[in-house]
């Protein structure tokens, strides 16, 4: 088995613009991902977070062929994957599955939910060792759901209940990675927890290694041992999680991280909060040097010029900025 599940090699996905007015003049690149480099390890969950707009979902969808990538290297499993066609990719796509953020429309409301789970059986050609209907009644076993509801419809699940079918369809044909993009935020906090502490158990059952997108760092520090800060389609800082949360080292993850709420009322009073001024540039016209220069509070001419290459500062730790906390 590889020593990374997942290796990520200077990414980038570009997005044709439209254009703007009526004629469409103008039409642009979107810089969704632009030259993304990070390993998943098997085993490992890493984290990816940042800011609505920054790229987190379309590194996932890339990773996943739903996109195909404008440049750069996908090397899963060993195996580099990013030019392969549809055809070489089917069955490399057993192995890694996803989960959506929303489980009322990532299934079929006409479907019930053995007919969902079926059909990445149907589809890859695979015939269960103990029979179909047996195998899918013991995933939804698997993932806290009563096994007798093979015949129910999504209608009648709760949104908890959807993700955890959403996540039994993930698993029917053991795959060895799982991107899960943001498959807490569309549940009530009460839910968040039990599905986190789900995957966690079926990473410890199964062996699984997870690429973890989300926005809620608490959520974040709770289930990934790595976590990679995306800001404008690029990466501004990796850390082990214990490592980032303690000692932020880009002024962006600190910014990021002043605002997760603290359950004690007197550290919560007293700390610094860090509000950035502004919004997101637009990804067709990023600024120049580093992205995050309009917004930062430590920006000097340099970081308007140059843009910082993003350097490992200890054997856990990368970083891109020129001015980083001390």
């Amino acid at each position: 088995m590889a020593e990374n599940i997942l290796e990520l090699n200077d990414l980038t996905k570009y997005f044709k613009s439209k254009g703007q007015g009526v004629f469409n003049r103008n039409p642009g690149l979107v810089k969704a991902v632009d030259g993304v480099s990070f390993n998943v390890a098997t085993g490992e969950t890493v984290g990816l977070v940042g800011e609505s707009g920054c790229g987190k979902t379309t590194i996932g969808r890339t990773v996943m062929k739903l996109y195909e990538p404008t440049s750069g290297s996908i090397v899963f499993d060993g195996e580099e994957i990013s030019k392969l066609s549809y055809k070489k990719m089917k069955p490399i796509r057993s192995k890694m599955q996803m989960i959506f953020q929303d489980p009322f429309a990532s299934l079929n409301p006409r479907h019930t939910v053995g007919t969902i789970i079926e059909a990445s059986y149907l589809i890859h050609k695979v015939k269960p060792a103990g029979g179909t209907k047996k195998t899918i009644q013991e995933l939804l076993e698997r993932v806290g759901l009563n096994p007798e509801h093979i015949n129910r419809f999504p209608h009648e699940f709760s949104g908890g209940q959807r993700q955890r079918i959403g996540i039994a369809r993930a698993l029917a044909l053991s795959p060895k990675l799982i991107v899960a993009d943001e498959p807490v935020s569309a549940l009530d906090v009460s839910i968040q927890a039990q599905v986190v502490n789900l995957l966690s158990d079926l990473q410890k059952e199964l062996g699984l290694s997870y690429l973890f997108i989300a926005h809620d760092l608490s959520v974040v520090k709770h289930i990934s041992t790595k976590v990679v800060v995306m800001y404008l389609g690029k990466i501004m800082e990796t850390a082990n999680t214990a490592e980032l949360f303690s000692s932020p080292k880009h002024p962006y993850t600190k910014a990021l991280l002043s605002a997760v709420p603290i359950p004690d009322p007197v550290i919560e009073k007293s700390r610094e909060r860090i509000i950035l001024k502004g919004d997101i540039p637009s990804p067709m016209n990023p600024p120049s040097g580093c992205v995050f220069n309009t917004r930062c509070w430590k920006a000097q001419d340099i970081c308007r010029i140059e843009t910082p290459k993003l350097l490992k500062i200890s054997p856990t730790r990368e970083i891109a900025c020129h001015f980083p906390e001390n």
